[in-house]
Protein backbone atom coordinates (compact mmCIF):
# COMPACT_ATOMS: atom_id res chain seq x y z
CA UNK A 1 0.00 0.00 0.00
CA UNK A 2 1.25 3.26 -1.26
CA UNK A 3 1.98 5.56 2.11
CA UNK A 4 0.02 8.68 2.83
CA UNK A 5 1.80 11.87 2.18
CA UNK A 6 2.16 12.99 6.22
CA UNK A 7 4.55 10.18 6.25
CA UNK A 8 6.47 11.19 3.23
CA UNK A 9 6.49 14.84 4.48
CA UNK A 10 7.98 13.21 7.74
CA UNK A 11 11.13 11.52 5.90
CA UNK A 12 11.60 14.86 4.21
CA UNK A 13 11.36 16.69 7.67
CA UNK A 14 13.90 14.63 9.26
CA UNK A 15 16.06 14.87 6.10
CA UNK A 16 15.91 19.28 5.57
CA UNK A 17 14.49 19.96 8.63
CA UNK A 18 12.23 23.35 8.30
CA UNK A 19 14.49 24.80 10.98
CA UNK A 20 17.23 25.38 8.67
CA UNK A 21 15.27 27.05 6.16
CA UNK A 22 15.68 31.44 6.02
CA UNK A 23 13.46 33.19 7.69
CA UNK A 24 12.68 34.66 4.25
CA UNK A 25 11.94 31.45 2.56
CA UNK A 26 8.62 29.52 2.57
CA UNK A 27 9.62 26.10 2.52
CA UNK A 28 7.04 22.62 3.19
CA UNK A 29 3.79 21.42 2.09
CA UNK A 30 2.15 23.99 -0.79
CA UNK A 31 -1.43 21.70 -1.35
CA UNK A 32 -2.21 18.44 -0.90
CA UNK A 33 -4.22 16.83 2.01
CA UNK A 34 -1.65 14.68 4.82
CA UNK A 35 -4.31 12.22 4.90
CA UNK A 36 -4.07 11.20 1.43
CA UNK A 37 -2.00 8.24 -0.04
CA UNK A 38 0.63 9.56 -2.46
CA UNK A 39 0.93 7.11 -5.47
CA UNK A 40 4.19 8.57 -6.83
CA UNK A 41 7.22 11.64 -6.39
CA UNK A 42 8.34 13.43 -9.28
CA UNK A 43 11.74 15.21 -8.04
CA UNK A 44 12.27 18.43 -9.87
CA UNK A 45 14.19 21.55 -9.14
CA UNK A 46 11.53 23.95 -10.51
CA UNK A 47 7.58 23.77 -10.25
CA UNK A 48 6.83 24.87 -14.05
CA UNK A 49 4.01 23.75 -16.32
CA UNK A 50 6.35 21.63 -17.98
CA UNK A 51 7.09 19.84 -14.75
CA UNK A 52 3.65 19.73 -13.62
CA UNK A 53 2.74 17.99 -16.71
CA UNK A 54 4.67 14.82 -15.72
CA UNK A 55 3.32 14.66 -12.38
CA UNK A 56 0.93 11.65 -11.91
CA UNK A 57 -2.72 12.31 -10.46
CA UNK A 58 -2.34 11.35 -6.90
CA UNK A 59 1.06 12.20 -7.05
CA UNK A 60 3.54 14.35 -5.29
CA UNK A 61 5.76 17.00 -6.66
CA UNK A 62 8.87 17.65 -4.42
CA UNK A 63 9.99 20.79 -5.84
CA UNK A 64 13.59 22.83 -4.51
CA UNK A 65 12.18 26.55 -5.24
CA UNK A 66 9.16 27.58 -3.93
CA UNK A 67 5.86 28.61 -6.04
CA UNK A 68 4.50 30.68 -3.97
CA UNK A 69 7.66 33.05 -2.30
CA UNK A 70 7.17 36.50 -2.36
CA UNK A 71 3.97 38.80 -2.41
CA UNK A 72 1.49 36.51 -2.92
CA UNK A 73 -2.00 37.19 -2.26
CA UNK A 74 -4.23 34.87 -4.61
CA UNK A 75 -3.66 31.78 -5.97
CA UNK A 76 -6.44 32.58 -8.85
CA UNK A 77 -6.39 30.13 -11.62
CA UNK A 78 -6.44 32.93 -14.25
CA UNK A 79 -2.97 33.78 -12.57
CA UNK A 80 0.23 31.85 -13.97
CA UNK A 81 0.92 30.36 -10.32
CA UNK A 82 -2.48 30.05 -9.16
CA UNK A 83 -3.45 27.99 -12.41
CA UNK A 84 -0.73 25.55 -11.72
CA UNK A 85 -1.91 24.71 -8.21
CA UNK A 86 -5.40 24.57 -9.49
CA UNK A 87 -4.24 22.06 -11.83
CA UNK A 88 -2.17 20.02 -9.19
CA UNK A 89 -5.16 19.97 -6.76
CA UNK A 90 -7.50 18.78 -9.65
CA UNK A 91 -5.58 16.23 -10.18
CA UNK A 92 -4.94 15.10 -6.58
CA UNK A 93 -1.56 15.69 -6.54
CA UNK A 94 0.66 17.79 -3.96
CA UNK A 95 3.47 19.85 -4.17
CA UNK A 96 6.26 19.99 -1.37
CA UNK A 97 8.95 22.44 -1.21
CA UNK A 98 12.45 21.99 0.42
CA UNK A 99 14.87 24.73 -0.65
CA UNK A 100 17.15 26.83 1.70
CA UNK A 101 16.47 23.89 4.83
CA UNK A 102 17.83 21.31 1.41
CA UNK A 103 20.89 23.79 1.24
CA UNK A 104 22.06 23.61 4.58
CA UNK A 105 21.04 19.91 5.00
CA UNK A 106 23.55 17.30 5.66
CA UNK A 107 23.68 16.15 2.94
CA UNK A 108 22.18 18.70 0.91
CA UNK A 109 22.48 20.82 -2.36
CA UNK A 110 26.38 21.37 -1.94
CA UNK A 111 26.88 17.90 -0.87
CA UNK A 112 25.65 16.77 -4.02
CA UNK A 113 27.01 19.23 -6.30
CA UNK A 114 30.37 18.48 -4.93
CA UNK A 115 29.84 14.79 -5.47
CA UNK A 116 28.74 15.14 -9.15
CA UNK A 117 31.99 17.02 -9.96
CA UNK A 118 34.37 14.33 -7.56
CA UNK A 119 34.95 16.34 -4.41
CA UNK A 120 35.22 14.42 -1.27
CA UNK A 121 33.53 16.80 1.41
CA UNK A 122 35.37 18.12 4.38
CA UNK A 123 33.20 20.95 5.68
CA UNK A 124 30.88 23.58 5.55
CA UNK A 125 31.35 26.80 3.74
CA UNK A 126 29.01 29.06 5.73
CA UNK A 127 28.48 26.92 9.01
CA UNK A 128 24.58 27.38 10.08
CA UNK A 129 24.61 28.12 14.34
CA UNK A 130 23.88 25.03 16.29
CA UNK A 131 21.39 24.66 18.66
CA UNK A 132 19.90 27.40 20.84
CA UNK A 133 21.55 31.17 21.54
CA UNK A 134 23.07 30.54 24.96
CA UNK A 135 23.93 32.79 28.34
CA UNK A 136 26.43 32.36 30.86
CA UNK A 137 25.43 33.69 33.91
CA UNK A 138 28.71 34.77 36.12
CA UNK A 139 26.71 35.85 39.49
CA UNK A 140 28.87 36.45 42.62
CA UNK A 141 27.56 35.99 45.91
CA UNK A 142 29.06 34.96 49.81
CA UNK A 143 29.23 31.39 50.21
CA UNK A 144 26.65 30.95 52.57
CA UNK A 145 24.41 32.07 50.17
CA UNK A 146 25.98 30.24 46.97
CA UNK A 147 23.49 26.82 47.30
CA UNK A 148 20.64 28.58 47.52
CA UNK A 149 20.98 30.88 45.08
CA UNK A 150 22.08 27.90 42.33
CA UNK A 151 18.90 25.99 43.54
CA UNK A 152 17.40 29.16 42.35
CA UNK A 153 18.80 29.26 39.02
CA UNK A 154 17.73 25.81 38.26
CA UNK A 155 14.60 25.82 39.57
CA UNK A 156 14.75 28.51 36.59
CA UNK A 157 15.60 26.81 33.40
CA UNK A 158 19.24 27.52 33.84
CA UNK A 159 22.51 24.55 34.15
CA UNK A 160 20.89 22.37 31.50
CA UNK A 161 23.83 21.15 29.32
CA UNK A 162 22.45 18.38 26.75
CA UNK A 163 21.48 15.48 29.33
CA UNK A 164 22.84 16.77 31.94
CA UNK A 165 20.96 19.32 34.72
CA UNK A 166 22.52 21.01 37.45
CA UNK A 167 25.49 22.05 35.89
CA UNK A 168 27.24 24.86 37.45
CA UNK A 169 30.89 26.25 38.24
CA UNK A 170 32.06 28.31 40.77
CA UNK A 171 35.59 29.79 42.45
CA UNK A 172 36.00 31.11 45.87
CA UNK A 173 37.66 34.78 46.11
CA UNK A 174 36.80 38.50 47.57
CA UNK A 175 34.81 41.38 47.00
CA UNK A 176 35.11 44.88 47.66
CA UNK A 177 32.40 47.43 47.74
CA UNK A 178 31.19 50.78 49.11
CA UNK A 179 27.79 51.47 50.10
CA UNK A 180 26.80 55.53 49.50
CA UNK A 181 23.88 57.38 51.19
CA UNK A 182 21.07 55.70 50.20
CA UNK A 183 21.99 52.43 50.19
CA UNK A 184 20.89 49.35 52.30
CA UNK A 185 24.04 47.06 52.34
CA UNK A 186 22.83 43.12 53.76
CA UNK A 187 26.64 43.23 54.91
CA UNK A 188 28.52 46.26 56.15
CA UNK A 189 27.47 50.37 56.62
CA UNK A 190 27.28 53.41 54.69
CA UNK A 191 30.71 55.36 53.89
CA UNK A 192 32.80 52.51 54.46
CA UNK A 193 34.63 50.14 52.11
CA UNK A 194 33.74 46.28 52.90
CA UNK A 195 35.53 43.49 51.70
CA UNK A 196 33.96 39.96 52.17
CA UNK A 197 34.39 36.39 50.81
CA UNK A 198 32.74 35.81 47.84
CA UNK A 199 31.94 32.56 45.58
CA UNK A 200 32.06 33.24 41.97
CA UNK A 201 29.09 31.13 40.54
CA UNK A 202 28.68 30.43 36.58
CA UNK A 203 25.70 28.67 35.15
CA UNK A 204 24.24 27.85 31.20
CA UNK A 205 21.01 28.84 30.15
CA UNK A 206 19.07 29.58 26.98
CA UNK A 207 18.49 33.38 26.07
CA UNK A 208 14.83 32.45 25.74
CA UNK A 209 14.87 32.21 29.54
CA UNK A 210 16.52 35.47 30.30
CA UNK A 211 14.32 37.20 31.98
CA UNK A 212 13.08 34.43 34.30
CA UNK A 213 16.94 33.70 35.46
CA UNK A 214 17.38 37.39 35.82
CA UNK A 215 14.37 37.16 38.11
CA UNK A 216 15.25 34.22 39.96
CA UNK A 217 18.75 35.75 40.57
CA UNK A 218 17.32 38.57 42.37
CA UNK A 219 14.65 37.03 44.16
CA UNK A 220 17.16 34.47 45.61
CA UNK A 221 20.38 36.72 45.93
CA UNK A 222 21.16 38.40 49.74
CA UNK A 223 22.62 41.67 48.25
CA UNK A 224 20.54 44.97 47.37
CA UNK A 225 22.19 44.80 44.31
CA UNK A 226 23.86 41.55 43.33
CA UNK A 227 27.08 42.14 41.28
CA UNK A 228 26.34 39.72 37.97
CA UNK A 229 27.57 39.65 34.44
CA UNK A 230 25.46 37.80 31.78
CA UNK A 231 27.54 36.60 28.40
CA UNK A 232 26.05 35.57 25.21
CA UNK A 233 27.43 32.73 24.30
CA UNK A 234 28.89 32.72 20.22
CA UNK A 235 26.70 29.84 18.83
CA UNK A 236 29.30 26.86 17.37
CA UNK A 237 29.04 25.05 13.99
CA UNK A 238 26.51 22.23 13.94
CA UNK A 239 27.80 20.49 10.87
CA UNK A 240 24.93 22.19 8.53
CA UNK A 241 24.85 25.41 6.68
CA UNK A 242 25.51 26.52 2.97
CA UNK A 243 28.21 25.55 0.76
CA UNK A 244 30.99 22.55 1.00
CA UNK A 245 34.69 22.33 0.98
CA UNK A 246 36.10 19.50 -0.26
CA UNK A 247 39.09 17.56 -1.87
CA UNK A 248 39.72 16.43 -5.70
CA UNK A 249 40.90 12.74 -5.57
CA UNK A 250 44.14 14.04 -7.16
CA UNK A 251 44.97 17.84 -8.39
CA UNK A 252 43.60 19.20 -12.03
CA UNK A 253 44.79 21.43 -14.15
CA UNK A 254 41.97 24.35 -13.44
CA UNK A 255 41.07 24.57 -17.03
CA UNK A 256 41.32 20.37 -16.97
CA UNK A 257 38.73 20.77 -13.77
CA UNK A 258 36.62 23.37 -15.45
CA UNK A 259 35.97 20.44 -18.42
CA UNK A 260 34.98 18.29 -15.62
CA UNK A 261 32.51 20.67 -14.60
CA UNK A 262 30.60 21.34 -18.11
CA UNK A 263 30.89 17.57 -18.28
CA UNK A 264 29.61 16.64 -15.14
CA UNK A 265 26.68 18.86 -15.54
CA UNK A 266 23.60 19.07 -17.63
CA UNK A 267 24.22 21.15 -20.63
CA UNK A 268 22.88 24.48 -20.52
CA UNK A 269 22.64 27.68 -22.91
CA UNK A 270 24.02 29.28 -19.77
CA UNK A 271 27.33 26.92 -19.86
CA UNK A 272 30.24 27.19 -17.82
CA UNK A 273 32.04 29.84 -17.37
CA UNK A 274 35.29 30.29 -15.48
CA UNK A 275 37.91 33.09 -14.48
CA UNK A 276 41.73 31.98 -13.64
CA UNK A 277 45.13 31.31 -14.53
CA UNK A 278 44.10 28.21 -16.82
CA UNK A 279 47.31 25.82 -15.73
CA UNK A 280 47.30 26.56 -12.09
CA UNK A 281 46.95 23.27 -10.01
CA UNK A 282 43.65 22.97 -8.32
CA UNK A 283 43.05 20.52 -5.48
CA UNK A 284 40.66 22.20 -2.99
CA UNK A 285 37.37 23.29 -4.13
CA UNK A 286 34.44 25.25 -2.45
CA UNK A 287 30.69 24.77 -3.91
CA UNK A 288 27.45 26.30 -3.07
CA UNK A 289 24.46 25.28 -5.63
CA UNK A 290 22.81 28.11 -6.40
CA UNK A 291 23.36 31.67 -6.00
CA UNK A 292 26.90 32.38 -4.18
CA UNK A 293 28.50 35.41 -4.91
CA UNK A 294 27.46 36.36 -1.22
CA UNK A 295 29.94 33.81 -0.41
CA UNK A 296 32.89 34.74 -2.31
CA UNK A 297 34.39 36.42 0.82
CA UNK A 298 33.93 32.77 2.62
CA UNK A 299 35.36 30.72 -0.67
CA UNK A 300 38.40 33.55 -0.19
CA UNK A 301 39.29 32.38 3.28
CA UNK A 302 38.62 28.56 2.87
CA UNK A 303 42.16 27.84 1.66
CA UNK A 304 40.79 26.65 -1.78
CA UNK A 305 41.76 27.00 -5.45
CA UNK A 306 38.56 27.61 -6.85
CA UNK A 307 35.07 28.04 -5.99
CA UNK A 308 32.11 26.90 -8.21
CA UNK A 309 28.86 28.13 -8.00
CA UNK A 310 26.25 30.18 -10.02
CA UNK A 311 24.87 33.73 -10.78
CA UNK A 312 27.89 35.07 -10.04
CA UNK A 313 27.61 38.82 -10.93
CA UNK A 314 30.38 41.07 -12.75
CA UNK A 315 31.56 43.83 -10.39
CA UNK A 316 31.77 41.16 -7.31
CA UNK A 317 33.40 38.67 -9.21
CA UNK A 318 35.91 41.41 -10.85
CA UNK A 319 36.48 42.77 -7.47
CA UNK A 320 37.43 39.32 -5.70
CA UNK A 321 39.76 38.31 -8.45
CA UNK A 322 41.37 41.82 -8.42
CA UNK A 323 42.64 40.66 -4.60
CA UNK A 324 42.67 37.29 -4.78
CA UNK A 325 44.10 34.15 -6.44
CA UNK A 326 41.24 31.99 -5.87
CA UNK A 327 39.52 31.06 -9.32
CA UNK A 328 36.02 31.28 -9.97
CA UNK A 329 33.44 28.85 -12.13
CA UNK A 330 29.96 29.60 -12.93
CA UNK A 331 27.48 27.57 -13.90
CA UNK A 332 23.43 28.01 -14.79
CA UNK A 333 21.56 27.96 -11.06
CA UNK A 334 19.67 24.95 -12.23
CA UNK A 335 22.80 22.84 -13.48
CA UNK A 336 24.18 23.51 -9.73
CA UNK A 337 20.95 22.27 -8.23
CA UNK A 338 20.06 19.37 -10.37
CA UNK A 339 22.08 16.58 -8.85
CA UNK A 340 20.12 17.41 -5.67
CA UNK A 341 16.88 15.80 -7.27
CA UNK A 342 18.54 12.48 -7.48
CA UNK A 343 19.67 12.81 -3.54
CA UNK A 344 16.19 13.25 -2.87
CA UNK A 345 14.59 10.48 -5.29
CA UNK A 346 17.54 8.06 -3.52
CA UNK A 347 16.37 9.49 -0.02
CA UNK A 348 12.51 8.16 -0.69
CA UNK A 349 13.15 5.41 -2.45
CA UNK A 350 15.47 4.30 0.29
CA UNK A 351 12.82 4.44 2.92
CA UNK A 352 9.45 3.30 0.84
CA UNK A 353 10.73 1.00 -1.87
CA UNK A 354 8.90 -0.21 -4.05
CA UNK A 355 5.40 1.03 -2.23
CA UNK A 356 6.47 4.70 -3.89
CA UNK A 357 7.73 5.13 -7.48
CA UNK A 358 9.93 7.56 -7.34
CA UNK A 359 11.48 9.72 -10.60
CA UNK A 360 13.76 12.90 -11.33
CA UNK A 361 11.82 14.99 -14.05
CA UNK A 362 14.25 15.42 -17.01
CA UNK A 363 12.78 18.79 -17.94
CA UNK A 364 15.23 21.49 -17.77
CA UNK A 365 13.64 24.40 -16.22
CA UNK A 366 16.72 26.35 -16.65
CA UNK A 367 15.24 29.90 -18.03
CA UNK A 368 17.50 30.51 -20.47
CA UNK A 369 16.79 28.60 -24.11
CA UNK A 370 19.35 30.19 -26.65
CA UNK A 371 23.31 30.42 -26.48
CA UNK A 372 25.58 31.63 -29.18
CA UNK A 373 29.51 31.31 -28.67
CA UNK A 374 29.70 34.03 -31.74
CA UNK A 375 33.03 36.05 -31.57
CA UNK A 376 33.44 39.81 -32.07
CA UNK A 377 36.99 40.19 -34.52
CA UNK A 378 39.30 42.24 -31.92
CA UNK A 379 36.74 41.84 -28.55
CA UNK A 380 38.44 39.52 -27.31
CA UNK A 381 39.92 39.13 -23.92
CA UNK A 382 39.71 43.15 -23.31
CA UNK A 383 40.11 44.36 -20.18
Amino acid sequence: MSPRLSEVIAVLDAAYPPALAHDWDSVGLVCGDPDDRIESVTVAVDATAAVVDTVAPGGLLLAHHPLLLRGVDTVAASTPKGALIHRLIRSGAALFTAHTNADAASPGVSDALAEALGIDVEAVLDPAPGGPALDKWVVFVPPSDAEALRSALFDAGAGQLGDYSHCSWSVAGAGQFLPEEGASPTIGNVGAVERVAEDRVEVIASARIRARVLAALRAAHPYEEPAFDVISLAPLPAGVGIGRIGRLARPLRFADFVARVNSALPQTSWGVRAAGDPDAPVSRVAVSGGAGDSLLAAAGRAGVQAYVTSDLRHHPADEHRRGSDLALVDVAHWASEYPWCAQAAELLRSRFGDSLPVSVCPVRTDPWNIGTREQHPGRDNES
